[in-house]
């Protein structure tokens, strides 16, 4: 196969994946408080399937929903300390200043990563 054809798979196939880990809700908003839970199914509709369709399930209560909306999840934006998750924001040159303004980090250090690089978004 060619190079260029494997590359053009692998990068449908990343994009496939990161999709399908989107839709999957964690633990933490599954925490939904009977009574406030958003019904997301259908009547005897199974844990699997409600899954799924990226909503969450507890048949642990009878008469509420047991397939439910997720909580949102909670982003923040941090400037990470370690050097391998940055990408460039700048350019060569680039003051504090310039990068700060453009909502990016600056980090004059180590030597041979970028300087000025975007904020890291992680889950709360």
């Amino acid at each position: 196969m060619d190079l260029k054809v494997i590359c053009v798979l692998s990068a449908i196939l990343l994009v496939a994946l990161s999709t399908l880990a989107e839709g999957v809700p964690t633990r933490c908003q599954c925490k939904v408080a009977p009574r406030e839970r958003m019904n997301c199914g259908y009547p005897g509709i199974s844990a699997g399937e409600c899954r799924r369709i990226g909503c969450c399930f507890n048949a642990s209560v009878p008469g509420i929903p047991w397939c439910f909306a997720p909580k949102a999840k909670r982003v923040r934006k941090i400037c990470a300390d370690d050097s391998h998750p940055r990408i460039n924001c700048g350019y060569p040159g680039i003051s504090a200043q310039e990068c700060e303004r453009k909502g990016c980090c600056f980090r004059p250090r180590p030597a041979g990563v970028p300087w000025c690089f975007y904020r890291l978004v992680v889950e709360e």
